[in-house]
């Protein structure tokens, strides 16, 4: 009997040792004792992130995480989700950082904490060749289109004060310019090392939006969390060792 109730005992406490690993794997702590840092993206957002041919998720944002992980000592991992379903991701600690081509914005602010800015490029409006939309105005009358979520969304609703416009939400910049390519929308809003891509890419025009100044992409936690001051560290460093010059040349110059 006394055997039966040690093995018992046995049992349970290598299974409350599992419970307790999966949760350290979850919080992203050290990977010197088997954890994790998970970080959530959305990956329609190329060149920031994307799938590559074999379905791996590629990118700016990609390559910036993995290196982050690797000063830090931790494996890296990516949860692929909607854009409008991160920051969510971040207040149930589902993921324990997002990296996707997000904005610093004051609202923002108010649910999760950020690092410094990594990328600055601006907002843009993406049209097709020969489109009579030359500038903001020419909005006047047309369907925008805007990705769910994100800082263009928010800045379409500013600019529907002044200009009347249909704005038309979907959850990626993908779906954006099919729409716009089977003219379902007149004109797509997205950042600018986004959209000039799809011009290059898709034979599209566009011009700058005039309107606003991006506040930057940023890493974003959950509020309170110790990760940003190391992150932050080695943002700092990547500035000064040339290595956030060499992944801007790699995945936006060279896009």
């Amino acid at each position: 009997m006394k055997k039966v109730v040690l093995a018992l005992s046995l049992i349970l406490t290598m299974a409350a040792l599992g419970a307790c690993s999966g949760i350290q794997k979850a919080n992203g702590q050290d990977s010197k004792n088997g954890k994790v840092l998970t970080i959530g993206t959305s990956a329609d957002f190329p060149p920031f992130e994307t799938r590559d041919v074999s379905g791996n998720i590629v990118g700016f944002d990609v390559d910036l995480g993995n290196y982050i992980g690797q000063k830090l000592g931790y494996k890296v991992e990516f949860k692929d989700m909607n854009f409008d379903g991160l920051i969510g991701a971040l207040q149930t600690k589902r993921v324990n950082m997002v990296l996707a081509g997000m904005s610093a914005t004051a609202d923002r602010k108010k649910n999760v904490d950020f690092s410094i800015a990594y990328n600055h490029s601006g907002e843009m409006f993406v049209t097709k060749k020969g489109s009579s939309i030359k500038t903001v105005n020419d909005l006047k009358g047309k369907t925008l289109g805007v990705q769910l979520g994100s800082i263009q969304d928010e800045g379409a609703q500013k600019l529907q004060k002044t200009i009347p416009f249909q704005v038309q939400k979907m959850d990626n910049s993908t779906t954006l310019i099919q729409d716009l390519l089977s003219n379902r929308i007149q004109a797509a809003y997205l950042d600018k090392s986004v959209a000039e891509g799809y011009i290059k890419k898709q034979g599209l025009a566009g011009f700058d939006d005039p309107t606003a100044s991006s506040p930057g992409m940023a890493a974003a936690f959950p509020k309170g969390s110790s990760l940003a001051k190391d992150v932050n560290k080695v943002l700092k460093q990547m500035q000064q060792n040339g290595k956030l010059a060499e992944l801007q040349k790699k995945w936006i110059k060279n896009n």
